[in-house]
């Protein structure tokens, strides 16, 4: 007897423990909380003390009737903080309830006072012979207050919100309605009952849970008790487990016990096959689904764990750990909102049609998903509601206006349909399938549904804006391109007019005709360039050593046809970059050309090279209009922004500057409206590498 006293204690002892510490970890520092902490700790100390009371009998008596005194003095004083609010309103109420305050501190000190050698379970009364125990009757008296207290707590509790309080008061209220009749017995028969202390530990253990309950259901205790649903619904698949294959340990007894010869063989195939019984049960998606929604309905005052619903929908749509399209992840994202088996997700086209573009465990709709939807999408547009297709079904009256296709209410196993909805337009909308455990649903699943929907629809959209910025990069690469291709195109055709324009005049002067040949063959081999560019349909990267000294006297030659004739003022030494030659040389052909258009015809333009701190240093200043500040920094470098006219691309200064930045130099620019432009290019010399000659063998 004494050892299930052992056990009843101590598993009460755990019980309060854990309930106290998961109070501890929430507590804010409020009156309530703070005294429903202090209770479950001194509780769980008086079962310990008990427990070790019961397995070696060495606590002391006093002790013993302190920490009995204490435990309910503790859970007394919580039901009358309770009551605190209620005696506000009422000055009556109010002093009844500091009357019984009193009582309940004068029967505490009564109890506590007379500590002498008393065995706990002694009939003599050796300091006060009264026919009675006193300890006994203020035990009795005590758990008296303390049922009138739950009974207060309850009635004035409004109806409405009394399921918040009342696994409170069934708890509370048996524990002291068993200590009433535990000390009235003893007070009765002058002795304490074994069989009814011993089983006293069991009780209190199992008063645990409901305690549980009521203080997750009042957060105005300020003790935000949070049990994750996850670990209820594990802890009760693995209690329901353990129950199960006890209740198969028991069969299998008896099966051996009385199964003869085979009873041993028996006994294994039973158990056996218990096992794997046990296992389809785990995996079965519908019990799990049931399970939740028993869970979630009768032991939590929300139906749902938003921050795991959150974090659980962000995962999904993120794709962590899945190779599975974002359609499809939307639509599961969805479904496991309401414990939904599939779906179906449709999105708005480019010219504002609606196409089932996804499915997810259910089968695809076909080409009549996009017809009859128009009373639907306004539906959806302008009252943003889930619509539930049973409801429809039942009651059509209550969606107003809404009248949805045939072949959507034909559809199998579909159920509700929800609205996708980004910057407050519809993206889209999801159907849902009917879930494997019937839901009733309410404005919680409702909102969560919408919710969800619009973080789902911001997916969508961004992953939609994704696509589309990378096609449009692909043909910003091919834009850029052939921009740069038409600018060249356009300075060989200036070359060629030159050409023709001086054919007749020029065409019996033999070196002439020799100039002609060279502007044509040079004009042939950039053009197969170009084409070669064109068929890779990215600029070439041909990058090759470029003596700067020779590349820009070339220029120069070519561009002595127009007046002012360049000057160039080079350097004796070699100066080497590493460029694609023919890029290169169409960067500073622009530049000298610009000059020249901008500088009157007894003006000046004049080219300087020069190197300085491992860098090539290209200078192109004329005398010319010159350009403001404003100019410079709006205007110069705009793509396709021109002050030629109709002879103009916009794109020479832009591609000179981009060209330059990408082989890490820099351009910088200096002008004086009226005084003319300092036009500086600065770019890396070749590494040494490149330009060391290799040394002849002697």
């Amino acid at each position: 007897m004494f050892e299930f006293g052992v056990l009843g204690y101590s598993a009460a002892a755990l019980a309060f423990l854990v309930f106290a510490i998961l109070l501890s970890t929430s507590w804010r520092g409020k009156t309530q909380g703070g005294m429903l902490l202090l209770a479950a700790l001194v509780t769980s100390i008086w079962a310990a003390i008990l427990a070790i009371q019961a397995a070696y009998q060495v606590i002391p008596v006093a002790l013993v009737w302190a920490v009995e005194v204490l435990r309910a003095l503790t859970w007394l004083a919580f039901l009358i903080r309770l009551l605190l609010p209620a005696a506000g309103q009422r000055s009556r109420y109010a002093s009844h309830l500091k009357i019984l305050r009193r009582v309940v501190f004068f029967l505490c000190l009564l109890l506590i006072l007379p500590f002498d050698d008393l065995l706990l379970f002694n009939t003599e009364i050796p300091y006060l012979n009264l026919g009675f125990d006193l300890r006994f009757l203020g035990q009795v008296l005590l758990a008296l207050c303390g049922v009138v207290l739950v009974e207060q707590l309850f009635r004035n509790t409004p109806a409405d919100e009394r399921w918040g309080i009342k696994y409170l008061c069934l708890g509370l209220g048996g524990i002291f309605i068993f200590d009433f009749y535990l000390f009235s017995d003893a007070l009765l028969f002058r002795r304490i009952d074994g069989d009814i202390w011993y089983a006293r530990g069991a009780v209190n253990a199992l008063i645990v849970p409901l305690i549980v309950v009521a203080s997750a259901r009042n957060p105005q205790w300020s003790v935000d008790l949070f049990v994750s649903r996850q670990m209820v619904f594990h802890t009760t698949s693995i209690f329901g487990a353990g129950l199960y294959m006890l209740l198969m340990a028991v069969a299998g007894y008896y099966i051996k016990l009385y199964g003869g010869e085979w009873g041993t063989i028996l006994q294994i195939t039973f158990i056996f096959a218990a096992a794997i019984g046990l296992l389809a049960i785990l995996l079965s998606g519908s019990l799990r689904a049931k399970t939740k929604v028993f869970l979630n309905k009768h032991f939590f005052n929300y139906r749902y764990d938003y921050r795991e619903e959150w974090l659980r929908l962000i995962q999904v749509l993120s794709g962590e750990g899945e190779d599975r399209p974002l359609q499809e992840r939307a639509i599961s994202a969805m479904a496991g909102i309401v414990e939904s088996p599939g779906g179906l997700l449709w999105l708005r086209e480019g010219q504002g049609a609606y196409s089932n573009v996804a499915c997810w465990h259910l089968s695809e709709v076909g080409a009549k998903s996009s017809s009859g939807l128009e009373s639907l999408l306004l539906f959806f547009e302008q009252r943003q509601w889930v619509v539930n297709l049973e409801e429809y079904l039942e009651d059509p009256s209550f969606y107003t206006d809404l009248e949805l296709p045939d072949w959507l209410l034909k559809l199998e196993r579909a159920w509700l349909l929800v609205p996708l909805l980004h910057d407050a337009k519809l993206q889209g909308f999801v159907l849902l399938a009917t879930p494997r455990a019937k839901h009733a649903l309410n404005w919680e699943n409702m909102d969560l549904l919408k919710t969800a929907g619009r973080q789902v629809a911001s997916y969508l959209a961004l992953n939609r804006a994704a696509i589309a910025l990378a096609e449009a990069q692909q043909f910003e690469g091919f834009n850029r391109l052939s921009a740069f291709v038409i600018h060249d195109l356009k300075n060989l055709i200036a070359q060629l007019s030159l050409v023709t324009k001086n054919a007749v005049r020029h065409k019996n002067n033999p070196e002439f005709i020799d100039d002609v040949m060279q502007t044509i063959d040079n004009s042939v081999s950039k053009m197969s360039r170009l084409m070669a560019q064109m068929r890779s349909a990215m600029p070439g990267d041909n990058r090759s050593q470029i003596e700067l000294n020779a590349m820009l006297r070339d220029l120069i030659l070519e561009c002595s046809s127009q007046t002012p004739v360049p000057v160039f003022n080079g350097v004796n030494e070699e100066i080497v970059i590493l460029a694609d030659r023919d890029r290169m040389g169409a960067v500073f052909g622009h530049v000298i050309q610009n000059a020249q258009d901008a500088t009157p015809v007894d003006g000046r333009v004049e080219i300087r090279l020069h190197s300085a701190s491992g860098q090539a240093i290209v200078e192109v200043r004329d005398t010319g209009l010159g350009m403001d500040e404003a100019f410079i920094r709006e205007r110069l470098f705009r793509p396709f922004d021109s002050t030629k006219g109709l002879t103009g691309m916009g794109i020479g200064a832009y591609e000179c500057r981009e060209f330059v930045n990408a082989i890490g130099g820099q351009v910088l620019v200096s002008s004086t409206p009226g005084a003319g432009t300092l036009f500086t290019m600065v770019l890396p010399l070749a590494p040494l590498a490149f330009t060391e000659k290799p040394k002849e063998k002697t």
